[in-house]
């Protein structure tokens, strides 16, 4: 069951905000998300948190500083995910701008899985003979790789953000915000975004070498775009700071100024980049570029990041389409089935849902279960067939479960039960034996009993509460576009009684309102996802949008739920 609630706020905190100049809608809004004063809502490059308050930044900066000046040949080892392509671009194009020698390796999800492994590790020597390398949105749990890096020679920097394990891999500098003892304020940046930071203090580090000054530097913002992107992607949390970032991002990209291989995205999704929104990035760049990685090879969209050719970046980007065409598909037949097996087996009675089927896709996996989150409103792993006798799975999780301390507590009761795992709270991947499933779908199971309560398994609509008759305008639309809103500051939602004037489902999946209120004034609306009707009079949660038809801009409603 689903319900509509208002998020409560401040008072003072909204009036003070509105007595700071800010509308009196938006002022509550923001009271709502914790912003207590104007002053956080700068969103300019000032506003950014130093690069010296994380935890070893400077080291990486005197590191990569001698590595470029004694000619080291250096590699960037990438993740397979948009935040590990947007990283491995920022570091390849802005390690270049200072000099240095660099190549890259992608892991193929399929063949080597995640991280810098050992056979990472052999790979790189053979094909690049590198002095160092350099892991962007991975590597803290890399211990054994890791090793195999370091008896071989070679120097390792580890750039990541994922949350550590009980043991660091021995690298000779380590970069994370959620690395023990690092008092970084913004423990939610990306990977793209560390690797951001760390150029940031080389680039501070070779001024006062004086190998540069103020004016003759190079210009790290030019690569905002691809912190943007791969930050938004990655459905980090958009505390403060990466709302500065994800902002100055898209303030480039709608004058645009941004790398061909963005370009093309926006041009291959169909989006104008003039009004580039967090949406764009989140559900039109990123699942493209993401498609490499989840159905052959993530090498081909940083390619795309990288290049600095319009046609090639449009022939990658024609690719990546094609990928994310297919990827949908198979995604759609992998829902068939894992609805049919929740409908036999049931999942009302349970906490949480462990689903697998052997024709199932290592690379969508995660998108499946994200869908069976979204629908069932419970922490989802969903696996499929992985190496011999093996099962890989991707979780999503809901409020309130951390899903990677789930797995750490299932390991630790059970130690020969899963191979290996990690990630986020919200979203983990693991490796366990095809046999022993059963026994995880209980111990996985017995931990979301014991975590969750039965009320904690209602999805509640949080909206900001009614709308002014005055707010229902474009030109409110057009302010709270000014605005970044994202994972952890969602954007605007607001709740209200309507009359249901008219409705017609639309290709069979969503539905199509005229939605009138007490004052006569009527909206058209649409429910994505939806195609059954609903009563006459109805309780709707509803996010303003623009609709452009035909030359011609309306307001429209876009519903997120419907109560009678």
């Amino acid at each position: 069951m689903t319900t509509i609630a208002t998020r409560p706020y401040p008072e003072e905190i909204a009036q003070r905000l509105k007595s700071e100049g800010i509308h009196p809608v938006l002022a509550r809004i923001f009271a709502a998300r914790g912003i207590c004063s104007s002053a956080e809502l700068n969103m300019e490059l000032g506003a950014l948190l130093p690069p010296s308050g994380l935890k070893a930044v400077q080291d990486a900066a005197v590191f990569l500083a001698d590595c470029i000046a004694t000619g080291k040949r250096m590699t960037v080892i990438a993740d397979y995910d948009c935040d590990g392509a947007t990283a491995c671009a920022v570091a390849i194009r802005g390690l270049r701008m200072f000099g240095a020698q660099m190549t890259y390796i992608v892991p193929n999800r399929f063949e080597y899985g995640y991280g810098l492994t050992p056979e990472i590790v052999e790979l790189a020597v053979a094909t690049h003979a590198p002095d160092v390398l350099i892991t962007v949105d991975n590597g803290i749990a890399s211990v054994d790789g890791v090793k195999t890096a370091r008896d071989k020679g070679l120097s390792v920097l580890i750039t990541d953000h994922h949350l550590p394990g009980d043991t660091l891999p021995d690298a000779n500098v380590i970069v994370n915000p959620n690395q023990p003892e690092c008092g970084f304020d913004s423990k939610s940046l990306a990977g793209v975004g560390v690797m951001f930071y760390v150029l940031l203090a080389l680039r501070a580090e070779l001024r006062q070498r004086g190998v540069f000054d103020q004016r003759s530097q190079p210009r790290l913002d030019t690569l905002l775009d691809l912190v943007a992107l791969g930050t938004v992607a990655d459905v980090v949390s958009l505390d403060s700071n990466n709302r500065v970032l994800v902002s100055q991002g898209l303030k480039r990209i709608r004058q645009g100024q941004f790398c061909p291989g963005v370009a093309a995205l926006f041009r291959v999704a169909g989006r104008d980049f003039h009004q580039a929104t967090p949406f764009d990035m989140g559900f039109a760049l990123g699942p493209r570029l993401n498609a490499a990685g989840r159905l052959a090879d993530m090498s081909l969209g940083i390619e795309c990041l990288l290049t600095d050719s319009m046609e090639r970046a449009w022939e990658i980007a024609q690719m990546l389409n094609a990928m994310n065409a297919e990827r949908k598909q198979i995604e759609q037949d992998m829902q068939e089935v894992a609805l049919i097996q929740l409908e036999l087996y049931g999942s009302d009675s349970q906490h949480a849902i462990v689903a697998f089927d052997e024709n199932w896709h290592q690379g969508v996996i995660g998108i499946l279960a994200s869908r069976l989150k979204d629908k069932f409103y419970r922490p989802v792993i969903a696996f499929a067939p992985g190496d011999t006798g093996l099962l890989k799975g991707s979780g999503r999780s809901i409020a309130g479960f951390h899903l990677r301390d789930a797995l750490d507590l299932v390991s630790k009761r059970y130690p020969d039960l899963i191979c290996k795992f990690g990630g986020h709270a919200m979203a983990a991947g693991l490796t366990i034996v095809q046999n022993d499933l059963p026994r995880f779908a209980k111990a996985f199971e017995t931990v979301a009993q014991e975590w969750l309560q039965k009320e904690d398994l209602q999805k509640v609509v949080a909206t900001d509460g009614s709308l002014t008759a005055d707010a229902f305008s474009l030109d409110f639309v057009y302010l709270m576009d000014q605005y970044v809103w994202g994972q952890s500051f969602p954007p605007p939602t607001f709740s209200g009684e309507f009359r249901v004037i008219q409705q017609r489902v639309l290709k069979e999946r969503h539905l199509k309102l005229v939605l009138e209120r007490e004052d006569g004034t009527r909206y058209d609306a649409i429910w994505f996802g939806h195609n059954t009707y609903v009563p006459d009079v109805a309780h709707v949660a509803f996010r303003l949008d623009i609709n452009e038809y035909n030359g011609t801009t309306r307001l429209q409603l876009l519903v997120e739920h419907i109560e009678e």
